[in-house]
């Protein structure tokens, strides 16, 4: 059997590898995102590019340390327009970010790849259009009291599998996608690499 680990501390990126039936071990990546995000942004990378070099950084910093594993990476960025979004640090800058999403569409891009001893064995992006509806700021200071600083993990501030889903009146998308793995393409890559059974 493979030994996989996942280059993140995300429970929910774990829950969905589990449900398929594989076994992953976690070791957050210690890269700084934010920082490798900007100079990427810098250089004019489009931000389905980001998520992808993310998810590259992370799985090929964690392999090296476990270099008998395969390691998986996965990270998200979203942009609206022009205009990219990052997780926001206090309830009130995503207070803010949830009031520009507001009733426009943005674009949640996924991205997950896999690497060994280093060396990347694949890498792919997908990504989500998703229309927030027009709610009232009544409705918006009610879901931040009940959801809280938990959403300070999630790229949009909201937790789509849960209270969040409220805030939507349409999405264009896969549901891993948007739960910030893009599952599909990933199962689909281990089996062409021959690390799970095809």
């Amino acid at each position: 059997m493979t030994d996989l680990v996942l280059a993140s501390k995300s429970a929910a990126r774990a829950a969905m590898l589990e449900a398929t039936g594989l076994t992953v071990r976690l070791v957050p990546a210690n890269i700084d995102e934010r920082a490798l995000d900007e100079a990427w942004a810098a250089e004019g990378r489009s931000p389905a590019e980001i998520a992808r070099l993310l998810a590259e950084a992370k799985a090929v910093a964690v392999s090296r340390a476990h270099p008998e594993a395969v390691v998986i990476g996965a990270d998200q960025t979203l942009a609206l327009g022009e205009r990219r979004f990052s997780k926001a640090q206090s309830l009130a800058e995503a207070r803010a970010n949830l009031l520009a999403l507001r009733g426009r569409t943005h674009h949640l891009h996924s991205g997950v790849a896999a690497a060994r001893g280093g060396v990347m064995l694949f890498a792919e992006v997908a990504t989500a259009d998703m229309t927030m509806r027009n709610f009232s700021e009544a409705f918006l200071d009610a879901y931040l009291a009940s959801v809280g600083g938990r959403i300070l993990s999630s790229v949009g501030c909201y937790q789509f599998e849960s209270e969040g889903i409220q805030l939507f009146d349409r999405i264009e998308g896969d549901y891993f996608t948007i739960l910030g793995m893009p599952l599909l393409p990933l199962l689909a890559g281990l089996r062409r690499e021959g690390l799970i059974p095809s």
